[in-house]
Parts: C-alpha cells; structure tokens; sequence
C-alpha cells in the first residue's frame, strides 16, 4: 500500500441534542381570559417559559409554554385543571423533543430570542383585568366603566373571533377589582358578558405576551431643529466705483501745496 495513501475514516463525535430535554406544552381555550389565566398558573406552578398565544378563530386561544419534560407535564396538567375550573378547556398537547423544523415553523423562535435578550415590559409590577364581551359595543361601555369606577387605565384590547372582544386594563390590586365589577355590570346591561379575569401579580412572561397599545410604548423621537430660522436683515453698504474715484479732481489741500512747489521753483 502507498505510504502517503490515508483514508479519512470519520470519527463519531459526541453531540448532545440541542433539543435533548426541551418540550413543549400547549393548552387551548374559548376565550382570552380563561387562556391568560390558564397560562398565569402554568407559570406559577413550574419552571416553563410562555411562548405566546395563537388565536384560530371562534374564540379559541391556545398557550405555548416550553420547558424540561417534567416541567412541561406539571404545568400542562395544572392548565388543563385551571381551564376545567373556568369551564372553558378545549384541548392540551405535550410534545418532547420537538425537533428544529417544527419550532421554527410555529411562532417559537423570535420569542425565544426576545427571552435571551431579557427584555421587559415597561407595565411591569401593575395588576391585570381582563373583561370580554361578545360585542364590541358591549367591551366599550364596560371600558369606559372601569375607567371612571377606579385608578386604572385600558392597556389594550383583543378580539379572537365569534364577536369575542377583551380589554385589558391596569393598576393596583384593590383598583382592578373595583373597575372589573363596575364593568361586569355595564356589559351585561350593554350586550352579553363572557369572561372576567383578575390577576393580581403577573410574571415577566405574561407581562411580554399581553398586548399592549400604541400610545403605552415609548419610542425614541429623533432631535428636531428649526429649520426656517429667520435673521435680522443686514444693511448693505454700496462701495464707490473705482473708476470715478480714478477721475475725480485732486483736493484743494493738495492743490495749494503743490502750486507752493510750483512758486518755490
């Protein structure tokens, strides 16, 4: 055999999966408050990152949590028990190591980016109420409501199909209470109440994944500088012309000088 032959026999490496010990949990809802609550206390009960919702339609609502197996199977069951609890539960789903063709397809990857950045909520440590309606008349009169019974303020709204609409409001325990009962009460006389949640302490998860109006967000303005800046006109000095000055007679002082010149000659 030729000496400088080698045959290039490919080693086995040892790689772990990158999705070795991921999951993913989903529970589904008919309406956004039951699937806000639910995935509150899917939060609160292990160690799982929500990923967001998905709205298909017809008021159902499905949350996406991520996390180890174990985590995934505690918080999926504590869910699916909260959704039974609010008499809106659809279906659940747990799937262990997904692989990467399926992640990058649902909308998983853009918030797991959002998660590695650490980035938060500037309405963070603030109450949520949530009241929706099958109406939209019906979820303006009870907003308007809440906004005069208390201290709170609308963050946003939801629709997710079926005439279903949410708003979400803001503040202090005690006041978003007071506001969510104010409001039940204006939207049952307006149209047909659906669902109230109240959650009192949300976690950094929920806070990313609840929508949030326009006016709420800060933008960085760009410094603006006058640009029509009007001045004082100046006066313009008119500058004689030199060839005038070229042919105008000498001074009379320089005259009698130079005739005393002429005599002294």
């Amino acid at each position: 055999m030729d000496e400088h032959l080698q045959i290039s026999v490919p080693q086995k490496r040892n790689i772990e999966p990158e999705f070795k010990d991921a999951a993913l949990g989903l529970v589904s809802t008919r309406s956004f408050p039951a699937i806000v609550g639910t995935a509150d206390m899917m939060l609160k009960s292990a160690g799982v990152h929500l990923v967001g919702y998905e709205k298909i339609g017809s008021g159902h609502c499905t949350a996406i949590v991520r996390g180890r197996i174990a985590d995934i199977r505690l918080a999926i069951q504590t869910g699916v028990d909260t959704a039974k609890q609010f008499d809106q539960f659809v279906s659940s789903l747990v799937i262990a190591r997904p692989l990467p063709n399926l992640e990058y397809v649902l909308p998983i990857g853009s918030r797991l980016s959002q998660l590695a950045n650490g980035s938060h909520s500037r309405l963070s440590n603030r109450a949520v109420g949530l009241l929706e309606t099958r109406g939209f008349p019906a979820m303006v009169g009870a907003a308007d409501a809440m906004l005069k019974a208390a201290d709170v303020y609308l963050a946003s709204y939801e629709t997710i199909g079926a005439g279903l609409c949410t708003a979400i409001i803001r503040g202090s325990v005690a006041d978003v209470a007071v506001a969510v009962e104010a409001g039940m009460y204006e939207a049952e006389r307006i149209g047909e109440l659906n669902a109230v949640m109240v959650i009192p302490r949300p976690l950094d998860d929920l806070e990313q994944t609840l929508p949030l109006a326009s006016c709420w967000i800060e933008k960085d303005e760009p410094l603006q500088l006058p640009i029509n800046i009007k001045q004082p006109e100046k006066e313009v000095i008119q500058l004689p012309d030199l060839k005038q000055l070229s042919t105008e007679s000498v001074p009379m002082e320089e005259k009698e000088s130079d005739r005393s010149l002429e005599t002294w000659d």
